[in-house]
């Protein structure tokens, strides 16, 4: 055989193994490079841009990872977005929240990390501690079945009440009210402004309407305690069932999930709201 045939024979050999190569690695290292992941958040204030950015810088840094924000102004876009893959995950909702939605959906989204934690208050015109609520006050909670059941639960932890072992409470459920409180559900945007109702002793205000209606956070008379019942609560990093293994998503979490985004949440909002990652349930 020539030694031209030998070197014709020798670069097709080379350009199938090179082609061979391609088709093996080429695609699987395109993939391995297209590290970026969209997050849906919740339009905020420039605080919690602030915050997204450092995690976005971390996640960079450490892992390579470009991480995007779209932001919603509607609850019901971010979960919607989540499911039809417009984004890859979202970071936005609590537990009670979640199951709802995909009962009500038909979806499968699940939580890959916990976040952190809006604790519920209790407010008084009147009174500096929960002690001094007096016979037949009344106390004013939100309608919504979450922040009634919620609410509930709060004014138990106080020891005002006591109620059924149940994750649906509503006034129904009471089972001891020993200073015969009038337990009033309003809408939850109303209860900060009750306050202003002589008959109102106290109220139990979410801390978006509390910050509305310009109340101190800090002139709260009792606040929620990290427990059982307020791990339901907690915020999330949420994916698709089928993605929630996934080792870059599980990175963008630990990018979150750093001693400096708890510094910012600290910083910006001091105890309105709480990182609850190392929480130990």
């Amino acid at each position: 055989m020539s030694q031209k045939k030998n070197w014709i024979i020798g670069g097709v050999a080379v350009a199938v193994v090179a082609v061979g190569a391609y088709f093996s690695f080429g695609g699987q290292s395109k993939e391995a490079t297209n590290k970026t992941v969209t997050i849906g958040v919740m339009a905020g204030d420039k605080n919690e841009d602030e915050i997204w950015q450092s995690v976005s810088e971390t996640a960079k840094k450490k892992y390579g990872i470009t991480l995007k924000t779209k932001k919603f102004t509607d609850y019901l876009q971010p979960n919607k977005a989540l499911a039809a893959g417009e984004v890859d995950l979202n970071a936005f909702q609590n537990y009670p929240f979640l199951a709802n939605w995909n009962k009500q959906y038909k979806t499968d989204i699940v939580s890959i990390g916990d976040t952190w934690t809006t604790p519920l208050r209790i407010y008084s015109g009147k009174y500096k501690q929960t002690s001094e609520i007096k016979d037949g006050d009344q106390i004013t909670i939100a309608n919504d079945p979450t922040n009634e059941n919620r609410g509930l639960h709060l004014l138990a932890d106080a020891g005002l009440i006591k109620i059924k072992n149940t994750t649906a409470a509503t006034p129904k459920d009471i089972t001891s009210n020993p200073k015969n409180l009038k337990i009033t559900p309003v809408d939850g945007s109303q209860t900060a402004a009750s306050l202003n109702d002589p008959t109102v002793g106290a109220a139990v205000v979410n801390t978006n309407y509390a910050k509305s209606a310009h109340l101190d956070i800090n002139s709260a008379i009792f606040v929620e305690s990290l427990n059982k019942n307020s791990e339901q609560y907690f915020n999330f990093i949420a994916a698709n069932k089928k993605d929630k293994n996934k080792a870059i998503y599980q990175d963008v979490v630990k990018s979150l999930q750093t001693a400096q985004t708890k510094a910012l949440v600290k910083k910006f909002y001091g105890n309105a709201e709480i990182t609850v990652w190392d929480y130990k349930k």
